[in-house]
């Protein structure tokens, strides 16, 4: 006669299974609601506000309202230029640049690409996204970078034909911007 293993389980491991089970089914219901609430949603994009976005045109014209019948206050004039998104109303978004000037702009002259600008008086750029790697360009104060992708502190960035890794504290419009509470 040939000897048989049965298995016999611990007490209580199938009670704690289901309990496991029935927790993470309300996680997975749960946790996308907490996080939809800590972001506003635009209701015209229904993207996030704030979001960072660039000018896609040489110029764009920065308005009191949202409708071209409103006054012109300036006049946004470098292509690329990082800006926050901090509204929305129809074909408008409410703007705002490093500096905390802003006003409605029409979409068609805005781009979802992401750019940065430099706000330390000389950023390394590096091969790698370590302090160590070495330098490959430095970009100074104000120069505006096109960003590639971005890791725990630090974004792979471009221009004028130089790459590399730069420290995102070091750029505005790197990071997500703060959200309103």
């Amino acid at each position: 006669m040939q000897a048989q293993i049965t298995f016999v389980p611990e007490a209580g491991i199938g009670l704690r299974r289901k309990v496991f089970g029935v927790v993470t089914a309300i996680c997975m219901v749960v946790a996308p609601m907490f996080t939809a609430l800590a972001t506003e949603l635009g209701p015209v994009t229904n993207r996030p506000l704030p979001r960072f976005v660039s000018m896609k045109a040489s110029e764009a014209n920065v308005r009191r309202g949202p409708s071209r019948s409103h006054r012109i206050d300036w006049v946004f004039k470098h292509r690329g230029m990082p800006l926050v998104v901090t509204a929305e109303y129809g074909h408008w978004r409410y703007v705002q640049d490093y500096d905390g000037l802003g006003g409605w702009v029409h979409y068609a002259m805005l781009s979802g690409t992401r750019t940065a600008l430099v706000t330390e008086q000389i950023v390394d750029i590096r091969r790698r996204p370590a302090m160590s790697s070495p330098i490959t360009a430095r970009a100074e104060q104000d120069v505006v970078l096109k960003i590639r992708e971005c890791a725990p502190g630090w974004c792979r960035v471009s221009t004028g034909g130089h790459s590399g890794w730069a420290p995102s504290t070091a750029l505005w419009g790197a990071t997500e911007p703060d959200h309103a509470d």
